[in-house]
């Protein structure tokens, strides 16, 4: 298998259909909850609803540099949700965020293989490889956090 493929078949087992490493992944996760409890508090926890805008924004930001935009996400903005009040607004974001996974694995399956040894943006940044291990290792990082909210939502 080429990079190319295992790469990207890493990114849609966490975000879209795969159950190797977490034995879940973010659609099941956020497909499966409602929106009031998307935006259920537990103690000073992110919200489920806040950790999937979270990784949403770096899988858009992201997939424009590869469309050929430029790298205009910032870390501070990264939660800057807006207030999720209705099914329809939990919708929303759930679509988005299936829909920008789908963008951004198809993405790296279609980059050759020099393209991941090259520099992403600036130098500070590393390779293309680098940023896209890190969308995968920051996915299950919040994925992790996602399961068990949703758990101790389930069990109150």
């Amino acid at each position: 298998m080429t990079r190319n493929l295992s790469i990207s078949n890493r990114l849609r087992e966490v975000l879209l259909n795969g159950r190797w490493i977490a034995n879940t992944n973010y659609k099941d996760q956020i497909i499966s909850i409602s929106w009031e409890q998307s935006i259920q508090k537990i103690a000073s926890l992110n919200t489920i609803a806040a950790l999937t805008f979270h990784i949403n924004y770096y899988l858009a930001g992201l997939s424009k540099v590869f469309d050929g935009g430029p790298l205009d996400i910032q870390d501070k903005f990264s939660f800057d949700l807006a207030p999720i009040e209705s099914k329809a607004d939990w919708d929303k974001l759930v679509n988005e965020f299936i829909s920008n996974a789908e963008k951004f694995s198809n993405q790296v399956e279609q980059l050759s293989d020099e393209k991941f040894d090259e520099g992403f943006v600036d130098e500070k940044y590393g390779t293309y490889l680098r940023n896209i291990e890190g969308v995968i290792e920051h996915s299950y990082y919040h994925l992790g956090q996602i399961s068990l909210i949703k758990k101790m939502l389930l069990e109150n």
